[in-house]
């Protein structure tokens, strides 16, 4: 695809515009790149893109000047309804996003992670899986690593893994990844997308261009997901936990299993696994379909499977003072994520929970509480909704306070030895921090300072 000279706007001064705007640079095209905030508000990347040659139209959006283009790249971060947006495709401009106009360039093979949880981790596990049997494997997306940044190093031998959200996908075009997998599908960004219905076609768009040579990676237990099987070209294979399946990649109460591609045996007993609770035997299973997919010897992968431990910022563990531990799951970031943390903790849980409100419902979180959870801590935006919620399922034993800090100060003072003290906010972050990773290495550096 030739970019020479073509006049392309990228809406949105994040990671992954800034990257799409230094990869059309590179590719020869005028490139504008636009942003609401200011460029005060937007700080030294501003002046470094404009050094590099990008255009710049900020502190508004581009109404007055979208005709002037002929493609608009977006970043994830900006609603794809705005009458910006909708402007340009009345014109006949193409509007794409980074991950679409970095697979224009890209060589290689690519598996394509989405799903509401455990993106991160599986996308990780089989990053490292694929780094001991590829040339090179380049792990981008959602997890932090824009695409566009690598697109023109890979080659045909090499392998891409991709976190993909909701966010990214909705604006793919021609996007083609050798492996899909939809790991589960719950409610979330609903402020967004408007409906869970909306929700759940802009995850099933990550296989919409795969044929009868790809593979779709489906949670059986997930009846959405399982039931996408009836929209896919590619060949289904199913991951199941506790229970067993003819043909796909399943789990009894002790061991994972595969009965697919030709192979039939145990891979690993659930005990070895280094990462807890029942959501990451699932996450490890999506990992050996998507790397079974590609040709990844199964010996290759049990031994990464024994090595693997958690990723930053989901339930990770930080450190046990007078006998509490403390577990970093910032990258929990809505209901059923945090759920499936509460689930994996083996002691009465002190919670700090709260944040930025996506629109979601908080009453099947609380629902978990009984038996487990003794303590919350309620931060953020959504303090009083959560609040509420508490009230209505009759739990009293709760704080609502105004800053982190006094949220994990509460939490540990609740907890006794041999319980533990939990963030896993079922929220997004970007109330009170600029990304849940920052929220994160907050607690942790807090944690670590305790006596």
């Amino acid at each position: 695809m030739n970019f020479e000279n073509k006049k392309v706007l990228v809406s949105g001064v994040a990671k992954s515009g800034i990257s799409a705007a230094r990869l059309l640079k590179k590719l020869g095209a005028i490139v504008t790149i636009q942003d609401a905030k200011s460029r005060e508000e937007l700080g030294d990347v501003i002046n470094e893109l404009e050094k590099e040659g990008i255009l710049l139209y900020l502190g508004k959006n581009p109404d007055d000047i979208i005709e002037q283009n002929e493609l608009l790249v977006m970043s994830p971060g900006v609603p794809t309804d705005l009458p910006f947006v909708e402007k340009a495709r009345e014109k006949g401009i193409k509007v794409i996003g980074e991950i679409e106009l970095a697979y224009y360039f890209c060589k290689a093979n690519i598996i394509g992670i989405t799903g509401t949880n455990g993106k991160t981790t599986t996308t990780t596990l089989v990053g490292e899986i694929c780094k001991e049997y590829f040339k090179k494997t380049y792990v981008v997306g959602n997890i932090g690593n824009p695409f566009a940044d690598i697109t023109l190093e890979t080659e045909k031998e090499d392998i891409v893994v991709a976190e993909l959200s909701s966010f990214q996908l909705e604006s793919i075009v021609e996007f083609k990844p050798k492996v899909s997998a939809v790991l589960n599908i719950t409610p979330d960004h609903l402020n967004r997308h408007h409906s869970l219905e909306n929700y759940i076609l802009a995850k099933e768009r990550i296989f919409e261009n795969q044929d009868e040579n790809d593979f779709a990676i489906l949670n059986y237990n997930d009846l959405a997901t399982r039931n996408m099987a009836e929209t896919t070209k590619a060949k289904v294979i199913y991951f199941a936990y506790n229970k067993v399946l003819e043909s796909g990649i399943y789990s009894d109460e002790k061991s994972i299993f595969v009965n697919a591609f030709g192979i039939k045996e145990k891979v690993i007993d659930i005990d070895k696994l280094k990462i807890l609770g029942s959501h990451n035997v699932e996450n490890a299973m999506a990992a050996i379909g998507c790397c079974l997919s590609v040709g990844v010897p199964i010996e290759i992968i049990r031994d990464v499977l024994h090595k693997f431990t958690a990723v930053e910022h989901r339930i990770e563990y930080v450190k046990t003072v007078n006998g509490v531990e403390f577990y970093n799951d910032s990258k929990g970031t809505n209901p059923d994520a945090s759920i499936k943390a509460i689930r994996a903790m083996r002691s009465p849980i002190c919670l700090i929970a709260g944040g930025y409100d996506k629109g979601s419902d908080f009453k099947e979180l609380v629902d978990e509480f009984k038996g487990r959870v003794k303590f919350v801590a309620i931060i953020g935006e959504v303090k009083e909704k959560i609040a509420e919620t508490l009230k209505e399922s009759g739990f009293e034993n709760f704080s609502v306070v105004e800053s982190f800090e006094d949220a994990i100060k509460i939490c540990y003072k609740n907890a006794e030895k041999g319980e533990c003290v939990l963030l896993s906010p079922a929220c997004a972050s970007w109330d009170m921090f600029s990304s849940y990773e920052e929220r994160g290495e907050i607690f942790k550096e807090f944690v670590n300072g305790l006596k």
